[in-house]
């Protein structure tokens, strides 16, 4: 299998997480030579306010591409990749966080979705409804899964 397309999905829950999402595209895409999509899925209320804290002009035509680029999480994201010399680009996406980064990964042709996570007791294993989960589930491509502390 070829690896061309690394997907990594963040949501405004990851900022836990940078650092070992950040590590684990690099290991992967790194040695494949592959292009790492830096994907910021905001809620509805998540991008309206994230929008206003950026202080983007209300009537300002404003893209979630250009909201995710700006966002904290997402360019920290980006100085890691730069740092290893990984090839990347940045994207947002406004909607439900696993259906949006499922259609994400269909629409990029990803070749592998990385994802991030809480850790959960054994009781919260059995629940569904995770982003991660959906995911995990519904991706057309392997899904590697980083767990936070």
């Amino acid at each position: 299998m070829s690896l061309d397309t690394v997907l990594v999905a963040v949501g405004e829950t990851d900022e836990d997480r940078i650092d070992a999402l950040a590590r684990t595209a690099a290991d992967i895409a790194g040695p494949a030579g592959a292009t790492v999509k830096l994907a910021h899925v905001f809620s509805k209320e998540g991008y309206r306010e994230t929008r206003q804290a950026l202080d983007f002009d209300r009537d300002a035509e404003v893209t979630p591409d250009v909201v995710a680029k700006r966002y904290v999480t997402i360019r920290e994201l980006g100085d890691a990749m730069t740092d290893a010399g990984i090839e990347f680009t940045y994207h947002g996406a406004v909607g439900q966080e696993g259906e949006t980064i499922v259609r994400l990964a269909e629409e990029f042709e990803a070749d592998l979705v990385v994802v991030g996570g809480r850790k959960r007791s054994p009781t919260g294993k059995a629940v569904f409804g995770s982003t991660a989960q959906e995911v995990i589930l519904n991706a057309p491509c392997p899904v590697t899964f980083v767990r936070g502390e």
